[in-house]
């Protein structure tokens, strides 16, 4: 239902939501899978402009983006393998975008599928796309709810703990800093698990420094969290 009001149109908040539903659903993932051409991938880039403002925008509930989270994320991911560094970037910040508004409603079968594609981006050509997907991975494990097993999905954290480890250990000392603060936040998840994944690379690292703020970090924490 819509009404004018001052000669501008105001729709009902609902209605609202549902043409923005369909919009996601009918034209924009559409639209985000992959053909050959510049034309279809300047259209790709546009779909994922299109997708990071409704979600930024407020425009879609979380229990819709959870009915079509299925279909969007895998077409997500191949967005962040695109040649265009702006759809890498627009598709990495959709990801964070989406984690920020139901990460923590997601199974842990769907947030497993999510970190290993980021993990890529952080290899990226691009830094801005290396720091957003930094950022995307700091909101990854802030969704990890008290239903994410840290013992049953230990390979997970295993392999992510791993593979932030070796950009500890970036050249670029801002990098470095960054990593430090998303392995701080994720270190209550499996602080032993961690503690041996970082000393085991402490050594091999090019400096010590940032494994032994890491390795400090872990150490004050409750002593029952160490007990994983």
């Amino acid at each position: 239902m819509a009404y004018w009001t001052d000669s501008v149109i105001v729709c009902h908040p609902r209605h609202f939501c549902d043409e923005s539903e369909r919009f996601l659903s009918d034209v924009l993932l559409p639209n985000l899978v992959w053909h050959a051409g510049r034309t279809a991938a300047a259209v790709r880039t546009s779909a994922l402009s299109c997708l990071l403002a409704l979600l930024h925008g407020g425009a879609i509930t979380d229990g819709q983006l959870l009915c079509l989270e299925e279909r969007l994320s895998p077409l997500v991911f191949s967005a962040l393998e695109e040649d265009s560094q702006m759809s890498r970037l627009l598709a990495c910040r959709s990801l964070s975008a989406t984690l920020e508004l139901i990460g923590t409603s997601l199974h842990h079968e769907a947030l497993n599928k999510i970190y290993p594609e980021l993990l890529k981006r952080l290899d990226d050509s691009s830094e801005e796309v290396r720091s957003v997907a930094m950022q995307a991975v700091g909101l990854w494990l802030s969704s990890l709810t008290k239903d994410y097993n840290p013992e049953l999905c230990a390979p997970h954290l295993q392999l992510l703990f791993q593979q932030l480890l070796l950009h500890l250990d970036d050249p670029d000392s801002s990098v470095q800093d960054q990593v430090l603060e998303v392995l701080k936040k994720g270190s209550s998840l499996h602080p032993s698990l961690l503690q041996r994944e970082a000393e085991a690379v402490r050594d091999k690292q090019r400096s010590p420094l940032h494994c032994d703020l890491l390795l400090q970090h872990i150490s004050t924490l409750p002593t029952q969290t160490l007990q994983h």
